[in-house]
């Protein structure tokens, strides 16, 4: 006996997997675009109050840290993050397109931006300026090593690196979640608050452990490539004397070398052993 197509015809199975793919997103999608955005442009982050973050480890940072975390992209096999937004997968190809490194992780996060208000710096006994620094990895390396030596905030000037860029936020590995950021802070405002401005030099002041860390103090960072002019408003030079051929330490090394020592000399001052 025969039987009609319409007989025979069975119904259409649809996998788990099938569903997925036809809702993954591809490149020409508006919040894939946005993310290209964010991730390359600082007039879309400035913008937008939003920035990108990647990897797993920096995402669950954010949400651990209280940070607003919009919506989380992944690509297909990938977990989501709890906690971290809308869950976006992304077409196959698409993330190597988006991230900013050249082997992406599987998961990237848009993160709103909530850096400190100015008025925290009459409380603050212990701040870092970056002023004019240019350097991504340099940035995020100072905010590092700012949090680990226990800085109240940190400020960055006009003209230096955006905060939010994805490789200050790599380099700071979570520290920005953590520290209080200030931008579009001068010199002249930390001074108002009644921090004693101490600017690095590789000519000019007192040798580095010489000086009184103990007091309220902003440490002042110039420009990788000038430092920071002669003329300058800060109250007092410091200086990390070096052996050698070499003009100066990178500016990242001198914050490193400089927070531990305010560090160290708080530490003592305070009745807490510190080993030699």
């Amino acid at each position: 006996m025969l039987h009609s197509a319409t007989s025979a015809r069975r119904p259409r199975r649809h996998s788990p997997e099938r569903d997925l793919l036809n809702h993954e997103l591809v490149l020409s999608n508006p919040s894939v675009q946005r993310l290209r955005r964010l991730a390359g442009r600082r007039s879309s982050r400035d913008e937008e109050g939003a920035f990108v973050v990647e990897g797993a480890i920096l995402i669950a940072e954010a949400v651990r840290a209280g940070w607003h975390v919009e919506a989380q992209f992944l690509t297909p096999g990938a977990s989501p993050i709890e906690g971290a937004g809308t869950v976006n997968f992304l077409a196959d190809g698409v993330m190597e397109k988006v991230a900013t490194t050249e082997t992406p992780q599987p998961i990237l996060a848009i993160v709103t931006r909530q850096f400190a208000d100015a008025d925290i710096l009459s409380r603050a006994s212990f701040v870092i300026v970056a002023d004019g620094i240019s350097d991504p990895g340099n940035l995020g390396t100072i905010l590092r090593s700012a949090e680990g030596a226990g800085a109240d905030a940190c400020v960055v000037t006009s003209g230096s690196v955006d905060p939010s860029n994805p490789k200050v936020v790599r380099s700071s590995a979570g520290s920005i979640f953590r520290l209080p950021i200030l931008e579009r802070v001068s010199l002249e405002d930390v001074a108002r608050a009644g921090l004693i401005c101490l600017g690095t030099s590789s000519h000019l002041g007192s040798e580095y452990t010489s000086v009184d860390w103990t007091r309220r103090v902003a440490v002042v960072l110039g420009n990788e490539a000038h430092g920071l002019a002669d003329a300058s408003a800060v109250d007092e030079w410091v200086t990390i004397p070096q052996s050698g051929a070499g003009e100066s330490l990178n500016v990242a090394m001198a914050a490193t070398v400089l927070c531990f020592e305010v560090a160290r000399q708080r530490r003592a001052a305070s009745g807490t052993v510190v080993l030699p």
